[in-house]
């Protein structure tokens, strides 16, 4: 790491660091916390100080906050606090006073909403937006549509004749709206939204097009008939302010969304609209008097009479539009917050950050696999732009200023086909590593940019998604399951994997980046020889013949085509989420049994006193609820409320108990190519993937040996132990006597007159990290780390494997069979 930082200090020891703080001492005092992981979802939301915490925790223990709608002293004292704020924010905009009003919201998307309500919409206005927007944004649109207004999404293309013109996708407005009888037809007023940074690729846009549209709107969109009016300008800035904020004495959009967790972490809850007040140059009204709101609430009115219509709205600007009671004690911690930010300067932090983006880029751009293949895509400006023609280079200074602190990508392997971001992020987090992966149907940006081979992002990037794929991949996520592999689909990714850098954020941090990046996704000629070596070693055929191998372990015990009472039964929250062991670790604690001879289900808890009794054939309630568990519908009963708080207090929190009311369940999707469970031709009940789990015990004690040895003790997590049993992998059946992983080429196997077919390995999930000791769950990277290694197999981490149970007639299909420990298994080679 020290030969590579001195090669990244000589390129770009300019702009890392800041000048009156070290930012080794910042991120080693600061930032204590983080001990060794490394977080780069500062996109998502950047992290605190702690000595911003100490400052804030210190100001509220020792003043006095008071509600400031009031007289008294401590209140007067908050408001000028309050006062003091919005200057402050204006200031980190460099926004004059007299030309720009704060006003405080919950949060940037309460602020997009508020100018979205308070517009003043006609049949004769526009709401344009850029693609490269918020759904934040993207929802201010229902408002314009439901006043008759027409939404319109435009791109920027290039132009002979000038630098770029507008791209313009199909007006939309709505036929059943009905207008104003009276409405105003001298004067519409036009909106125009776009970032100041993109949030999926980093791509920062050129200010001057808020200039640009308010003043040459009729020849970008000349022969439109959205090109009549006046436009005003709003910019969503809670990305882009947190490295790079706008400069509102140079540039003059009429409002401005900001959040400040994007800023420095904390508060959340909080935000601001900045809003144009004076229009020195009268190209408009100024848009603070154009707003119009209904509503009135205390705080916004000077007074109010019950009985009479009658209301006197208080005249500021703040005043008028924030809602009750300020988040007074938020708004007084934001100051600790900026302090920061004025000590590091933005300068100096947008340097900083973009320093390690660009590094990131570069690196990942120049990984290649031992075949000389290209390991990443990039997605953004940049780096697209250097495959485009010269003549373009206009276009992209005219629209796009650069690139901010994210990174935004896609890794292939050696053949040519994607690696899921999905199995990125699984592995980013098992090496301590925090980022984020964005999903087409949930990237914050619009699901309608999915029409058949667009872009996703820009015209110039590659996440061409089909519309019928993206269709079948929403249907998927009505049903996901644990880690499941649906991020690739047809072979084309369905989303991507987002880095983003915060003012804390250091070349360790890249670097351990990029160290996984290499060691996990690069095939380099010097490690491909030592993973066919270990593959060998480790996965082995089956010998020929039937080997003698003794069922070691039985958990259940009769088979009905299906295991008898197999996951008939699971948790509900009251807010409709099924619950499960990964999420409510305390579901472990329940221990059960079934009396077969007296029909009796026997559960008990340590958190419960008495063991709760419940009759396989009563006890449930005549009630039938539909619910949807894995993409498929089941037909569920419930039981008394006696039960379910029993239950409830055995998790630590409300829930009620349904069992499955059939043998079989209800495929959502007729197509069995689009249903997510690999066996959905036997009769499952709340099952994600298969009858039966499979695991050897040779095969654990093969993990045991890696877990401990000293390479994996130097990467283990501290404290916890390193060795499993078999249980840990929540088994039905545990075998034993033969090699390890020799059930991998398994195609199915006998125990006793029962035949199963391997339906292939089992994916594991991060479930097999947590142990239980001493009635507490503990979490760990291990095994799953280990097993990662060695057990990688296109996004999934294998180990052990899953069997569907055979019939071999149509008479014996309702005959009950049964399986005992000590019976031979015989395995069919595959």
């Amino acid at each position: 790491m020290e030969s590579a930082k001195e090669e990244f200090l000589k390129e770009y020891g300019e702009s890392y660091g800041y000048v009156h703080k070290n930012i080794d001492d910042i991120r080693a005092t600061e930032f204590k916390r983080l001990d060794g992981s490394v977080y780069l979802d500062h996109g998502g939301a950047t992290l605190y100080s702690e000595l911003q915490m100490d400052a804030i925790f210190k100001d509220l223990t020792s003043n006095v906050y008071a509600n400031p709608h009031s007289q008294s002293s401590s209140s007067l004292a908050t408001s000028d606090i309050v006062e003091d704020a919005r200057l402050q924010v204006l200031n980190i905009c460099n926004a004059s006073p007299k030309e720009y009003k704060c006003i405080f919201t919950s949060g940037a998307t309460a602020a997009l909403k508020l100018v979205g309500e308070a517009f003043p919409w006609s049949s004769q206005s526009t709401f344009m937006y850029t693609i490269e927007n918020h759904n934040s944004v993207l929802g201010i649109r229902e408002y314009a549509l439901e006043k008759g207004a027409g939404a319109l999404a435009i791109d920027f293309v290039e132009d002979s004749e000038s630098s770029f013109k507008v791209l313009q996708h199909p007006l939309k407005k709505r036929s059943d709206v009905r207008t104003l009888d009276k409405e105003p037809t001298d004067h519409a007023y036009n909106l125009f939204a776009f970032p100041s940074e993109c949030n999926f690729s980093g791509a920062r846009f050129n200010l001057d097009l808020i200039d640009t549209i308010k003043e040459h709107s009729k020849q970008l969109l000349e022969g439109s008939e959205v090109s009549r009016g006046c436009w005003l300008v709003l910019l969503d800035a809670a990305k882009g302010c947190s490295t790079d904020p706008p400069d509102l004495s140079k540039h003059k959009p009429d409002f401005v969304a900001i959040s400040f967790y994007k800023l420095f972490g904390y508060p959340t809850g909080l935000g601001a609209l900045i809003v144009r007040n004076v229009d020195f140059l009268a190209i408009c009204t100024e848009a603070a008097k154009l707003l119009k709101k209904t509503y009135f609430s205390g705080g916004t009115v000077a007074a109010s009479i019950a009985d009479i219509d009658f209301v006197k709205r208080r005249e500021g600007i703040e005043e008028s539009f924030e809602d009750g009671t300020l988040s007074f004690i938020s708004i007084a911690s934001i100051r600790h917050g900026f302090e920061i930010l004025n000590t590091l300067t933005t300068i100096s932090i947008s340097r900083h950050t973009s320093s390690l983006a660009r590094y990131t880029r570069n690196m990942l751009l120049a990984l290649r696999h031992a075949d000389g293949e290209e390991v990443c895509k990039i997605y953004g400006m940049e780096y697209i732009k250097m495959q485009l023609h010269r003549n373009n280079y206009l276009l992209f200074q005219a629209v796009y200023s650069g690139l901010g602190p994210v990174v935004s990508f896609n890794l292939k392997r050696p053949d040519g086909s994607w690696v899921g971001h999905r199995e990125v992020e699984k592995l980013a987090s098992l090496s301590g590593i925090q980022l984020r992966v964005t999903f087409i149907a949930s990237l914050f940006l619009p699901l309608n940019m999915a029409y058949a081979f667009i872009v996703v992002v820009f015209t110039f990037c590659v996440l061409c998604i089909d519309r019928v794929l993206l269709q079948s991949w929403c249907m998927f996520q009505a049903g996901h399951v644990c880690w499941d592999d649906y991020d690739i689909l047809n072979g084309k990714p369905t989303g991507a994997v987002r880095v983003s850098f915060g003012y804390m954020s250091t070349f360790e941090d890249a670097w351990k980046f990029m160290n996984f990046i290499v060691s996990s996704f690069v095939l380099l000629p010097t490690t491909s020889r030592h993973l066919s070596r270990i593959r060998s070693s480790s996965i082995q055929s089956a010998p020929e013949g039937h080997l003698n191998i003794p069922l070691a372990v039985l958990y259940l015990f009769r088979l009905l085509r299906r295991l008898l009472y197999d996951r008939e039964w699971l948790l509900k929250s009251m807010n409709g989420e099924i619950l499960t062991q990964k999420k409510v670790p305390e579901m472990y604690f329940i221990g059960t049994k079934i009396d077969l001879k007296t029909g009796i289900l026997h559960v008990e808890s340590p958190r419960c006193k008495e063991k709760l009794l419940i009759e396989l054939k009563s006890n449930l309630l005549a009630a039938v609820e539909e619910i949807n568990v894995h993409a498929q519908r089941y037909e569920v009963l419930g039981y008394d409320n006696e039960i379910d708080a029993w239950f409830s207090k055995a998790v630590g929190r409300p829930c009620y108990l349904l069992r499955s009311s059939s043998s079989s369940c209800i495929r959502l999707n007729k197509n069995k190519n689009t249903v997510i469970c690999r066996d959905v031709d036997t009769r499952l009940n709340f099952v994600n993937e298969a009858q039966i789990l499979l695991v050897s015990e040779e095969s654990v004690s093969d993990l045991n040996h890696r877990l401990n040895s000293e390479t994996v003790k130097t990467k283990g997590s501290v404290g916890l132990p390193t060795e499993v049993d078999a249980m840990r992998f929540r088994p039905n059946l545990v075998i034993s006597g033969d090699v390890p992983y020799a059930e991998d080429n398994w195609s199915g196997l006998k125990i006793g007159s029962n035949h199963f077919m391997s339906l292939g390995g089992c994916n594991r999930c991060q479930m097999i990290n947590i142990s239980y000791q001493a009635g507490e769950a503990q979490r760990s990277t291990q095994p799953l780390a280990t097993l990662a290694a060695y057990r990688r197999a296109k996004g999934k981490i294998l180990f052990g494997i899953l069997l569907r149970y055979e019939c071999e007639n149509e008479v014996k299909e309702e005959t009950s069979s049964w399986l005992q420990v000590g019976q031979e298994v015989h395995p069919n080679a595959g």
